[in-house]
């Protein structure tokens, strides 16, 4: 980037455990989120929240331009999964789904999106992480197929009815 180029981009990142297991546990969350908050910081990019379920994560990050995306999600895939394993978090092998949704905001829209993730637990009391992926697309016009959607647990269910 040149000089007196200035230039912040906000993305909502969102990530699944794969199968949709619910293996994220509330003692150790903590400890991911802040890991995952160092990667973040380590590539230069801000966090500016993270929260999620057993089965999902969520993060919103003030990304500079020069930034790749898909390198630092997929960094942050790959040392998170090695810091649960390593440490024994999880009884089961832990590994994140393939595939990530990415959605934009403006500057105006953040405190909306921060208190949105804060919020995680409360807002799944009434939505599924299903529901919630869906209504992001829709939102934000992202074409796709639901076969290409994560694996949802409730989906290999209804292939042995």
């Amino acid at each position: 980037m040149g000089v007196g180029t200035f230039s912040q981009i906000y993305i909502q990142v969102v990530f699944a455990v794969k199968g949709r297991n619910s293996l994220i546990k509330s003692d150790w969350e903590e400890e991911l989120f802040k890991y995952i908050t160092g990667i973040v910081q380590n590539k230069g990019q801000k966090m500016l929240a993270i929260n999620g379920m057993p089965d999902h994560i969520h993060f919103l990050i003030g990304m500079k331009p020069s930034c790749c995306l898909s390198d630092l999600v997929r960094e942050i895939k790959k040392s998170s999964n090695l810091f649960i394993n390593e440490n024994g978090f999880s009884k089961y092998k832990f590994e994140w789904q393939e595939g990530y949704g990415a959605f934009s905001y403006s500057h105006s829209a953040l405190d909306n999106v921060i208190k949105y993730i804060n919020n995680q637990k409360e807002h799944h009391r009434t939505k599924t992480f299903k529901e919630e992926y869906k209504d992001f697309l829709l939102k934000f016009q992202v074409e796709h197929k639901d076969e290409y959607l994560f694996k949802w647990i409730e989906d290999r269910f209804d292939q042995n009815s």
